[in-house]
């Protein structure tokens, strides 16, 4: 399996992330998904979020949950961006993808990713007004 893992202030270029997709002849689905900010957080409305992340350990937490999800699922690639910093409403704070074989695994695998990232990762929101 190969990782690909950026936590970044830049901004998610997803078409460059596409267009930088390698895939092996045994690819039959590739996942992604795009997380973006929402003008609401809770009840308030917001301008943007700024995140912030414990690096060092959101990258070793990051490699435990893709270890599990490789277990799991016979997974060939995860690429993952996080944005840190500001990130203001309607830009993508999260951009997941998973290459497996077949579809129903991909989509299984990006799910667990993503739900265990929210619970383990030291990433933190803090919505700006």
């Amino acid at each position: 399996m190969t990782v690909d893992l950026h936590i970044t202030t830049d901004e998610i270029d997803e078409a460059a992330l596409t267009a930088n997709r390698k895939t092996s002849s045994n690819a039959g689905a590739v996942i992604t998904f795009l997380g973006f900010v929402r003008a609401i957080e809770g009840s308030e409305h917001i301008s943007g979020i700024d995140y912030e992340a414990f690096e060092a350990m959101a990258r070793r937490q990051f490699e435990h949950i893709f270890a599990e999800a490789a277990a799991r699922w016979p997974i060939e690639a995860i690429r993952l961006v996080h944005r840190i910093g500001y990130v203001p409403v309607n830009q993508p704070s999260l951009w997941v993808e998973v290459t497996t074989s077949h579809r129903c695994e991909a989509f299984e695998a990006c799910q667990y990713l993503i739900d265990q990232m929210k619970v383990r990762v030291p990433i933190w929101k803090h919505p700006r007004v």
